[in-house]
């Protein structure tokens, strides 16, 4: 019957029983074929397990499934320390408030490198800051560890007033039980720019269509981090002005994250060359909320749950750089941070009801 649709089952024999369910539909007269979206699948489980981790991970367990309870002492403490050493407040984001026309932004504190902010650059810069005086009482912090693979931890993501997530991460085709979908910030190295969008030479398209999975967010960018990036990073704002959507552009002030690699580094003996994107977004998160959850941040190459393996991402098996993180280091740190009742780490499976 015309408008119909009509749901057939075709199996075939290829070396084994095969099912794959087609629909057909009619428009305009003709019958059009349609194929099921493909599910991702999943290796076997395996359980590979370097000498020494297994002792390593049992104990992190042991002092994770002590019962977790906030403290509200603990954690106006600590944030107290970050407002006074970083004031992500005021110094997190450059504006057009904090950086005048003139203004010379600092790029490099050793060698003393600065860039003055022209009319060009004032253009791209926030008219006010997103957080100033700003608290939310909930928040999650969404890391891209493997872990999450099958967590079941996105309506939970979701139920929170604000969603930090690190580096433009996949939350489609599957991806969002584990994950969720609400954005609220996200971050893009500038090596995103150039490996998946060929440093924005040619086609921009495709950046502003991925932009658009992530609603009305915050890109939190680094221009100024690294001078060799600054170009790319400039050019995906231009994209997102050029383009028009909801993503508003936000520059990092390299200010504030010098201060920040000061604090974890002095106040709190943190030894690598430089910060992870997850650990300044948490740092910032403990100014802003008054709760902070964390998802995806385990830094092995186990489940802690039955020990079986792990992609390095939930979405690929990319290797870490550990030339410039000391991932395990900064677990060590939010660990402790979660022992204290400061912020609460999420790991494994996320059940309903749970807290």
């Amino acid at each position: 019957m015309r408008g119909q649709i009509v749901s057939l089952l075709v199996t075939f024999l290829l070396g084994g029983l095969v099912t794959n369910v087609f629909w057909y539909s009619s428009q305009d007269g003709n019958v059009v074929r349609h194929s099921p979206v493909p599910q991702r699948r999943r290796a076997p489980k395996t359980y590979d397990i370097c000498e020494g981790c297994k002792e390593l991970i049992e104990n992190i367990m042991r002092r994770y499934s002590e019962t977790w309870r906030k403290r509200d002492d603990n954690q106006l403490k600590f944030r107290l320390k970050l407002r006074s050493q970083c004031n992500g407040f005021d110094n997190a984001i450059l504006t057009q408030a904090n950086a005048p026309v003139g203004f010379e932004v600092v790029v490099d504190k050793k060698k003393k490198k600065t860039i003055p902010v022209t009319r060009e650059l004032f253009s791209l810069l926030a008219k006010e800051h997103p957080f100033l005086n700003k608290t939310w009482g909930t928040c999650a912090v969404v890391g891209n560890g493997g872990i999450l693979e099958d967590s079941r931890c996105g309506n939970m993501i979701d139920s929170a007033e604000f969603v930090f997530r690190c580096n433009l991460p996949p939350l489609e085709n599957g991806y969002e039980k584990d994950v969720g979908t609400k954005t609220s910030l996200v971050t893009a190295n500038p090596t995103i720019f150039i490996e998946r969008y060929g440093s924005l030479m040619k086609h921009r398209r495709p950046l502003v269509e991925k932009l658009s999975t992530y609603g009305n967010s915050l890109l939190l960018l680094s221009p100024f981090s690294f001078l060799g990036y600054m170009g790319v990073t400039l050019r995906a704002a231009y994209t997102i002005n050029d383009f028009g959507g909801p993503t508003q552009p936000a520059f990092l002030n390299p200010e504030y994250q010098h201060k920040l690699a000061t604090f974890w580094r002095v106040q709190q003996h943190l030894k690598e060359a430089r910060l992870s994107t997850g650990l300044m977004i948490v740092s910032l998160a403990l100014e802003l909320c008054d709760n902070v959850h964390l998802y995806g941040f385990w830094p092995f190459s186990n489940h802690p749950q039955g020990l079986h393996n792990l992609k390095h991402h939930y979405y690929d098996d990319r290797p870490p750089k550990t030339k410039f993180h000391a991932m395990p280091a900064e677990f060590e740190f939010l660990l402790q941070l979660h022992s204290q009742g400061v912020l609460r780490l999420h790991l494994g499976e996320c059940r309903p009801g749970e807290e």
